[in-house]
């Protein structure tokens, strides 16, 4: 089986950038040389004039057996290496030239000119110039020179995926020693230049005058390292002299004397070097500091801690694990000791939180039958309030977190079984309450239809009767955290297990109406119930509801029926020919519903309320009715009877335009209104208040697929008395209208930028960027996540985008803008207010090809007052980025500056100045 290996290493000693780039040129020039070995004297220089057609201007390629080429006398003047005895060509060299290929016997010489090439196996050179002297047993490739006079068709040398792209090349087939000049060639992401290259033998390989860089342009980069001597021994030991970064062609301080880095082909364990810096409230800091443990090629270990002058510590172990094709997962868990002034003063405070994250995700191919998956974010309540050293605001702003571990695991047949086991976790952030269910299981057995036929559809009322069987099973604890992890956690859990069996089918009447009928028999069971009882003489004398918890199997069970009738009309205006609008249609789909819900007295008992336990009056006393199961896991059964009648009404209305488009055969279809739906029902059964609010619901396209408007409603008929209860009059009696507006909300969303305003472009959906992993917002309203102990201080999304349209900036300015709109009225008891009214925006300006600038902010109209808001700029240069987010005010009031390379295997070298919100510890 195929494994996959991670990615991820860090440096032992010295500097991480020096090593990995380093180690890429060594590598690639190596290989350059020991591929240019491979085409010796024993195989070329040795060869046989080949005559050349005088009419022709191109030379076809032309195949060399090695065989033929060798000799006795070659192979007994060849000198042997003293790594490795010579070896015979174990392929056939193919070269070719454009203007002309000439064997000289005189010069002993073989010449290939412009956009010469040898191609030997996966190896190939090509030049605009290319020389083997059988004198001095060595091989030239030089470039050529235009028309212009400049110097073009430089040696590319090609071995797979590695290129190497010299001035020239100088190589001697029996001392095996080379000369590169000028060479230049890309490894992973770096850019590498060195002045001159030699070869001593196999192992040993000299370079001078090195530079390498992430730059695009090798030529002129904004910044680069260079070394000035290198020793490469492949896969032992890299030995370096002076090494500094310039930045600008200007020489800076960052660098090293000297080097020595041992190779290895292996991701390898080391140190990792902390950041040091100051804050207010802890005073001066090293953050992130640790040792990363390559533990094998499939998981690894990195452990990591901050540590404050004030006493504050925090330690975090992180950890990655895949295998192909099985699965792939990650673990990380923080542990912060926050401490406030000094201990002895009046302000001092301390406080300790934690959190766990962990991410599992099985491969669909792995098992198709059964799946693991994991999505854990766990901790203290305040955690992402009080964290150090990272400003998630979508964290910050989400009073939820929640966790989810589930198996499931379907059995193939006829029925078909699917069970699932889960652990659920949710924590308010606010109250600090937490709710536990560990574990959950569900069972569902597969649909059955008993009096279907074996073939053909099934058709009336028998042959679609159908059942199913469903169970639900759960340990549900409520706690907080002072009590999580302690036995008191316990106390309050409730357990339930519940079994539903439905019973359906469907049918049609009348050709146009479709009729379904139904019942559900439910059986519920609890492990402990409540005895009610009342002690008139407890509470001096005043009595008191006595409850006592009896531990033990009990039982319910339930049922119901109900059927509705509905269909599907349509109404449809015609326009005259030759109108912008063709027609208009307006489809309505009535439903008329009946359900029963009988009356389960007989899990009901009661006690009798007196205040003098002597009295034989009975006007005196109260008869108390309640269930057992009250306050259980699935409550109590209703003890009244209903039997109600529901009615709604779901309608749409379409328009039908003409296309602009005059290839188009159909007309466009434009929706004007969307699932205006009413409902609500009556209860018959009922002896006050029996008809239900009426409900509205509703969305308005304005904008198509790009802004809905959603609005919902609810309409009261009955009136209010003087205390604002609801009374068994009709509000209209009362002197009111037919109905009586209780509440009412609308909201929508929209993001748009200037694409939108080009024709032929398409701006892309923003909620594809998921910026938040722990229940924040995935459309960035509130801006970008800055994590500084995972290097995430830029938006990197916006860095990759390097083609811009400088030209138009004078009169095009990039921009996008994402609107959240909210307003929700209350009068249920004449409030006649609204109770929440606010619009959130997020937008951004590109003012330059590589300046951008943006805001995230709201503005609340009910209480006014801007929300929370974070102002960011942002420069790309080049290689590098320079960004600032400021969060002027409320209590997160903070401000970050961050510049620094982009590149991740370079993200060492960046300069982070920030100040950190006060902590209300």
């Amino acid at each position: 089986m195929a494994l996959q290996k991670l990615s991820h290493s860090y440096t032992k000693i010295g500097f991480k950038p020096l090593q990995t780039t380093v180690r890429h040129i060594l590598y690639s020039l190596s290989f350059s040389l020991f591929c240019i070995c491979q085409i010796t004297a024993q195989e070329i220089n040795k060869t046989k004039e080949v005559p050349i057609p005088a009419n022709q201007d191109t030379i076809k390629p032309v195949q060399i057996n090695p065989e033929e080429l060798l000799n006795e006398k070659a192979q007994d003047t060849v000198k042997k290496d003293t790594l490795a005895e010579p070896q015979l060509l174990t392929d056939k060299v193919a070269y070719k030239a454009t203007d002309y290929m000439r064997l000289s016997r005189k010069e002993n010489k073989m010449y290939l000119y412009d956009n010469a090439e040898i191609v030997y196996g996966e190896m190939q050179i090509n030049a605009g110039f290319i020389v083997v002297d059988n004198t001095k047993n060595e091989v030239y490739a030089y470039g050529i020179k235009d028309s212009l006079g400049e110097y073009v068709q430089t040696p590319v040398f090609k071995q797979a995926q590695n290129v190497v792209e010299p001035d020239s090349i100088r190589f001697n087939f029996d001392t095996e020693k080379a000369l590169i000049y000028n060479s230049r060639t890309e490894q992973n992401g770096f850019k590498i230049k060195n002045e001159i290259s030699k070869r001593e033998n196999d192992s040993v390989i000299y370079m001078k005058n090195v530079k390498f860089t992430t730059s695009e342009n090798i030529e002129d980069p904004e910044y680069y390292f260079y070394a000035r001597r290198i020793k490469f021994v492949p896969k032992k030991k890299i030995v370096t002299g002076l090494v500094n970064m310039f930045i600008a062609d200007v020489p800076t301080p960052l660098g090293l004397p000297f080097g020595y880095f041992p190779l290895t082909e292996d991701r390898t364990s080391g140190f990792i070097i902390p950041s040091p810096g100051e804050e207010n409230n802890r005073g001066y800091f090293l953050q992130n500091g640790g040792y990363y443990f390559a533990i094998s090629d499939y998981v690894d270990l990195t452990l990591m801690g901050d540590y404050y002058t004030n006493g504050s510590y925090t330690f975090a172990a992180e950890s990655a694990y895949a295998l192909r094709y099985k699965y792939r997962g990650s673990l990380r868990f923080r542990y912060e000791n926050n401490l406030r002034s000094e201990r002895g003063f009046p302000d001092f405070a301390k406080t300790t939180t934690y959190n766990i994250q962990w991410t599992h995700s099985q491969d669909a191919k792995a098992n198709p039958n059964s799946r693991f998956s994991a999505s854990v974010n766990f901790g203290s309540s305040d955690f992402f309030q009080q964290s150090t050293n990272q400003l998630n605001t979508g964290n910050f702003l989400n009073n939820q977190i929640s966790s989810n571990i589930s198996y499931s695991k379907t059995f193939q047949g006829d029925p078909q079984v699917n069970v699932n086991l889960a652990a659920t976790h949710n924590s308010n952030t606010n109250t600090g309450i937490v709710n536990l269910s560990l574990p959950n299981m569900n069972v569902s057995v597969s649909r059955v239809f008993p009096f279907a036929p074996k073939v053909g559809a099934k058709k009336g009322i028998i042959q679609n009767i159908n059942t199913q069987y469903n169970f639900k099973g759960e340990n549900r604890i409520q706690t907080t955290d002072d009590d999580l992890f302690s036995s008191n956690m316990f106390k309050g859990a409730k357990v339930g297990m519940q079994h539903t069996i439905p019973l359906s089918t469907n049918f049609k009447l009348f050709k146009y109406l479709s009729a379904t009928a139904g019942t559900n028999f439910q059986e519920n069971w609890v492990f402990e119930t409540i005895k009610q009882s009342y002690d008139s003489s407890a509470n001096d004398g005043a009595g008191q509801v006595v409850r006592d918890t009896i531990k033990g199997f009990d039982a319910f069970r339930t049922y119901n029926f109900s059927t509705s009738l509905g269909t599907t009309i349509y109404g449809t205006f015609k326009f005259k020919k030759g109108k912008k609008i063709e027609a208009i249609r307006h489809t309505m789909r009535p439903s008329i519903s009946y359900s029963i819900n009988p009356a389960f007295s007989e899990f009901y008992d009661s006690y009798t309320v007196t205040d003098d336990p002597n009295t034989i009056n009975i006007d005196e006393t109260e008869v108390v009715e309640y269930s057992r199961f009250e306050g259980g896991y699935f409550g109590a059964p209703s003890n009244t009877f209903s039997s109600s009648i529901g009615f709604s009404l779901s309608n749409n209305v379409e328009m039908k335009v003409k296309s602009k488009d005059s290839t188009a055969t159909e007309a466009k279809k434009v929706t004007l209104l969307n699932n205006l739906n009413f409902s609500t029902s009556y209860n018959v059964a009922g002896d006050s208040l029996k008809l239900s609010p009426l409900s509205i619901t509703g969305n308005i396209p304005i904008i198509q697929n790009k802004l809905d408007i959603n609005f919902n409603a609810q309409l009261d008929p009955y009136a209010l008395d003087n205390n604002n209860r609801k009374i068994d009059v009709w509000n209209i009696d009362n002197g009111g209208s037919l109905f009586r507006l209780t509440r009412a909300s609308a909201n929508f969303g929209y993001s748009f930028s200037s694409k939108d305003f080009e024709k032929g472009k398409v701006n892309e959906d923003p909620l594809d960027n998921q910026n938040f992993r722990n229940e924040g917002r995935p459309d960035n309203l509130f801006g970008g996540v800055t994590d500084f102990g995972e290097d995430r201080s830029f938006d990197k999304d916006k860095s990759k985008d390097t083609d811009k349209d400088i030209k138009n900036y004078n009169y095009k300015i990039p921009w996008t803008l994402r609107l959240s709109y909210n307003v929700n009225y209350s009068n249920n008891a004449r409030q006649n207010e609204i109770s929440s009214h606010s619009i959130m925006f997020s937008g951004d300006v590109e003012l330059a090809p590589r300046w951008s600038v943006g805001v995230s902010s709201g503005y609340d109209l009910k209480n006014p007052g801007f929300t929370y808001t974070n102002l960011r700029f942002q420069r790309d240069l080049e290689s590098w980025v320079m960004n600032f987010n400021w969060i002027p005010f409320s209590e997160r009031t903070s401000w970050n500056f961050f510049i620094g390379i982009k590149s991740s295997m370079l993200s060492d070298i960046k300069w982070d100045k920030r100040r950190e919100p006060d902590r209300q510890l």
